[in-house]
């Protein structure tokens, strides 16, 4: 879905290096059945993430890779008794395209990686989605919203969540219709994704006759908004709206509220974390977002697995954790899938991606999943939340 970057520049010293993608945690066991290796001899089967795991928006891709983490630790047991020893390589893509490509082609040079869960943003998911496609490596979003990635034709590419022509529409009816918004003033971050989701809520904005008093982008990792944010008080909107990352969305929201604006504060899933409150401070009350994440704890089941994720990765799970569970869910079985097409052998990355292309009414945790034939899931849904003082609270799904 979504952004920025960090620092780490010895990525291609490691390529260079011909260095293994190794695991992440646990005793690397080499233990399987006879003949349930490649033609290399290889029992490891490994799975990746991509995903910000520096920078500023290191929560949430620090919630994708622990949700895939939780998901690979529970059926570790169950791979072993297959003849596999099943493997994470959590890879920082640092928000940045050019490490996400590079982290790509990384991937691609260890025969024992099948498959990919990420990105977070979708400007890094778009070019690093043409490496694995270059591969035949099957890629699982668990959080990339922007339109072009599953329009573009790549086999691999599949994504568990809603789409921006599905969140952005939504985003704006349920402004209009249960916000009572008349004016707004749009701004995005000049990111694919950014960008992407504010022209899908200023289309249908104007289709329902909203007036729009402002369109304007920021660049993403400044401090001062003021000059945008001048406009915005000049023109008092009912509404701003922000298409971004919550990092920038907690010094814009703070600020407004600084500079007096007194409407309605609403942004997309990429402000879709408990770091908005920490930056926002007390300005962050009232913020309304929609997500195509939705909470797991509104239900007792939900709530049972978050206390055992907790209790087992020492961590509260964020919105993204169990999205990111449920796309490592979907990689994990069609990997199942594809090892008892191929007689209990390990499959190549072609048959990892057919069966996994091939997903049906996959029940995860929280979300169903089938694909489409463009890869995208038929049981997507968008979601609303509002912010207390201190936290996000889920108000439902947009119907």
């Amino acid at each position: 879905m979504m952004r920025k970057r960090s620092q780490i520049g010895f990525i291609s010293a490691v390529v260079a290096a011909g260095m293994a993608v190794t695991g992440c945690g646990g005793s690397q066991t080499t233990g399987g059945t006879e003949g349930a290796s490649d033609a290399s001899g290889s029992t490891k089967i490994v799975i990746a993430t991509q995903s910000p795991l520096s920078g500023s928006q290191s929560v949430v891709g620090d919630a994708i890779k622990t949700g895939a983490e939780y998901a690979v630790n529970l059926q570790k047991e169950e791979f072993k008794k297959l003849g596999f020893d099943l493997q994470l390589s959590p890879q920082d893509d640092q928000a940045d395209p050019k490490q996400g490509v590079a982290n790509a082609e990384m991937l691609l040079s260890n025969p024992d990686v099948l498959g990919v869960v990420g990105h977070y943003n979708t400007g890094v998911a778009i070019p690093s989605s043409v490496k694995y496609e270059e591969g035949k490596l099957v890629m699982v979003s668990p959080a990339n919203t922007g339109v072009k990635l599953t329009e573009e034709g790549k086999k691999v590419v599949h994504r568990i969540c809603a789409r921006d022509d599905s969140q952005g529409p939504k985003a704006a009816i349920y402004a209009k219709e249960k916000l009572g918004v008349k004016k707004v003033f749009i701004v995005h971050d000049k990111t694919a994704y950014g960008q992407g989701i504010t022209d899908q809520v200023k289309a249908q904005f104007e289709k329902d006759g909203v007036e729009i008093v402002g369109y304007e982008g920021i660049t993403q990792g400044e401090k001062d908004y003021s000059a945008v944010l001048n406009q915005v008080i000049s023109k008092s909107p009912d509404m701003l709206y922000f298409g971004g990352i919550y990092s920038e969305a907690g010094i814009l929201v703070k600020q407004a509220r600084e500079k007096g604006f007194k409407g309605v504060f609403m942004g997309g899933d990429g402000i879709d974390s408990s770091e908005l409150a920490k930056i926002a401070g007390d300005a962050v009350e009232g913020v309304v977002f929609t997500s195509i994440a939705g909470d797991v704890t509104q239900t007792a089941e939900g709530k049972k697995w978050a206390d055992a994720y907790e209790k087992s990765m020492g961590k509260k799970p964020e919105t993204f954790s169990v999205y990111g569970y449920d796309a490592a869910g979907v990689l994990l079985e069609g990997i199942k899938e594809a090892i008892k097409a191929n007689g209990g052998k390990k499959p190549s990355r072609e048959q990892v991606l057919e069966a996994v292309h091939k997903t049906k009414d996959y029940q995860g945790q929280f979300t169903k999943v089938t694909f489409d034939e463009k890869g995208d899931n038929q049981f997507a849904d968008v979601f609303i939340y509002k912010f207390g003082k201190d936290k996000s609270e889920f108000v439902g799904k947009v119907e």
